[in-house]
């Protein structure tokens, strides 16, 4: 549902563009794999960012920035991905009418509150959402000698006036009704079956390397008792010039 191009941040400030698209939702081996491609290994370069990213959810693109967190990116894939046909038109709409979408926090917590959200796919312009309140809704009784002289289209501009609502550029009506959003993530608590971040495995060489130095460490301050001379082999060695 969602490809989000990962860049090695440390890489990128040196100069050196190392990056890939991972696609989401991932398991943590993915983004494992992903990441000892692109040379993160949680020493040397630890930090991510996201350079773009591609879905088909349409404005989506633009609720998303560079420094997203990659738990939450998944997470919301994950949801967006159990989603149907109807549901993912509605999500679209929801962002396109502006509430709610304004971070990864808000979308994750709209894929839960779409019935906060009326969303008319075949209203394109006044007319028709006129026509679409009046004969499909039964918001008001026309009798029927006259549907052919009313204004369908003065309607509706008073009713977007009072209730609020977009005209969406691909076709479609859409506003918000009362009822409230519902908070299933409130910045913290990411399901753990979501959480995929991990650096890679150190390999083998880098183990044995780090253990050298371990080594090394320890064994310094034998090294510098073996190199001092006492003040009795001082004193024998000037004695025996």
């Amino acid at each position: 549902m969602i490809n989000a191009y990962v860049t090695n941040l440390g890489k990128y400030n040196e100069g050196k563009h190392l990056g890939e698209f991972l696609k989401l939702p991932a398991t943590t081996e993915e983004v494992q794999a992903l990441f000892s491609r692109i040379k993160v290994d949680g020493v040397m370069y630890e930090e991510v960012f996201i350079t773009d990213y591609k879905t088909e959810i349409s404005g989506l693109n633009k609720c998303l920035g560079e420094y997203e967190n990659l738990d939450e990116l998944n997470y919301l894939a994950s949801l967006l991905k159990d989603m149907d046909e109807w549901d993912i038109q509605k999500f679209e709409a929801a962002i396109a009418h502006g509430e709610e979408s304004g971070s990864i926090q808000e979308l994750i917590n709209l894929t839960q509150s779409l019935d906060c959200f009326e969303y008319y796919p075949d209203v394109k312009d006044y007319d028709d959402l006129g026509r679409y309140l009046i004969e499909e809704l039964d918001y008001e009784q026309i009798p029927e000698h006259l549907t052919d002289y009313f204004d369908y289209e003065g309607y509706a501009e008073a009713y977007v006036i009072n209730e609020g609502g977009i005209f969406m550029k691909d076709g479609g009506f859409v506003f918000r009704n009362n009822m409230d959003i519902e908070e299933i993530y409130n910045g913290r608590n990411i399901p753990e079956e979501y959480k995929v971040f991990a650096y890679p495995p150190p390999e083998t060489s880098i183990k044995k390397a780090l253990a050298g130095y371990s080594q090394m460490i320890a064994d310094i301050p034998k090294a510098i008792n073996e190199r001092t001379i006492s003040p009795q082999q001082l004193s024998t060695a000037h004695a025996d010039r």
